[in-house]
């Protein structure tokens, strides 16, 4: 008797992007994020995937989209651990990580609820600090600090 493991192949995409290693637990977040919830193109996701160096991970591969900076920056504070793979002619032609930005405008919304990001039509503008593999940010008006447990995406890249 032979003693085969079976595996499911997943299609490979012509074109596209797919998002890797992102925390499982982050993976509705990044859908949110991207408005993937909306997206007509081909789509597979996959949640709770074994990975060596996190244990689970999740992946989003998107045929035919290529995502803009904004975008990649949101991921980068929930998903900082995350890769993105573009792919062309069913190859990888370019693979990298996601890279936490030095300064973040318009992408995350204010603790503070005095701030005034809060109170008037102004993008918001942090520093980010990563702290023992956690991001901070830092508000540049109001100086309060924003930690990964009080991070609100704010979208208006509809």
């Amino acid at each position: 008797m032979e003693n085969n493991k079976k595996k499911l192949q997943v299609s490979a995409i012509e074109n596209g992007t797919v998002l890797d290693h992102i925390p499982a637990s982050e993976l509705f977040r990044v859908i949110d994020i991207l408005h993937l919830q909306d997206a007509s193109q081909e789509m597979t996701i996959g949640m709770n995937l074994p990975s060596r160096t996190f244990g689970r991970k999740a992946l989003i591969k998107l045929a035919d989209r290529c995502f803009r900076d904004e975008e990649l920056n949101a991921i980068a504070l929930i998903a900082p651990s995350a890769t993105v793979n573009i792919i062309k002619d069913f190859e990888v032609v370019e693979k990298k990580k996601i890279a936490v930005p030095e300064k973040i405008i318009g992408i995350a919304k204010c603790m503070n609820p005095m701030c005034v990001t809060n109170h008037q039509d102004i993008p918001t503008k942090f520093t980010t600090i990563v702290r023992g593999g956690e991001i901070e940010l830092h508000c540049d008006y109001c100086e309060k600090v924003t930690d990964s447990k009080n991070l609100k995406i704010v979208s208006n890249n509809r």
